[in-house]
């Protein structure tokens, strides 16, 4: 294990870049911070670049993991560093860096799918794939217009069921035309006058939910290339539901 005492070190300085999303697609490393999340990232065998924290921090890891708090890629790091690094308000004084890693292909030759296209909130794409985790979902694809999947909020959204499923940055086009090919069918959830009411859908063993923007819905282009068109009602007065919160009444009706 190596000290670093000054926010002005050279991989401090690194590691914190690791906060922007350019510099995160240079480098190929992402920071995720918290007891729980890299707990669950060691539970799914993760390799991990860096492993940074306080000394009460680091004692901790050592005692509930079977990290070797000693390897050279473990850093004992200050209170100033840690105010650097976190990217929370109350944060537990433990960091660690670990790869980008998207297939390159896939299949999609079976499995019911969440398909993100174009969604802004990070905290929503994170509840999502969290959701999709909990309903026993194959994984979720983001649109390259998603909010970044490595995005220190969406990280925390998540809960670390980003290391239990496929998480993959596609084209939806190109998704929706394998799943469909394959025999799964996709459908798009908006608010459109051709939709279908949710409950008019029968659960499905394989399929793909399109959930679109949260201003502007899913896209012309995407929803015209889905098999159906589906909504939730709206009994009250809202004009319309939170992303995440219908997102999640549609994964559990599919589940």
């Amino acid at each position: 294990m190596e000290q670093i005492s000054s926010v002005n070190n050279q991989l401090v300085k690194d590691l914190a870049k690791l906060k922007q999303k350019k510099y995160r697609e240079q480098a190929g490393l992402y920071l995720i911070e918290g007891f729980h999340l890299i707990a669950e990232a060691l539970k799914s065998k993760r390799k991990y670049v860096y492993l940074l924290g306080t000394s009460e921090a680091l004692d901790q890891v050592a005692k509930t993991t079977d990290i070797d708090i000693s390897n050279k890629n473990v850093y004992l790091i200050n209170n100033a560093i840690v105010r650097h690094l976190t990217s929370t308000q109350n944060s537990q004084g433990i960091f660690m860096v670990l790869k980008i890693s998207q297939p390159k292909n896939y299949a999609f030759s079976y499995g019911k799918w969440v398909l993100l296209d174009g969604l802004a909130d990070p905290g929503n794409v994170g509840t999502i794939i969290r959701t999709a985790d909990a309903a026993g979902f194959d994984g979720v694809v983001l649109a390259p217009n998603c909010v970044d999947l490595y995005n220190p909020k969406t990280q925390r959204a998540m809960q670390g069921s980003q290391f239990h499923l496929s998480l993959i940055v596609q084209d939806l086009l190109e998704t929706i035309g394998i799943l469909e090919n394959n025999a799964i069918p996709v459908y798009a959830s908006m608010l459109d006058q051709t939709a279908k009411k949710l409950a008019d859908f029968n659960p499905q063993p394989q399929l793909g939910l399109v959930i679109g923007n949260e201003a502007h819905g899913v896209s012309e282009p995407v929803a015209n290339y889905c098999n159906e068109k589906l909504y939730i009602p709206i009994k009250g007065q809202a004009e319309s539901l939170n992303a995440a919160v219908a997102a999640g009444i549609m994964i559990y009706h599919f589940a």
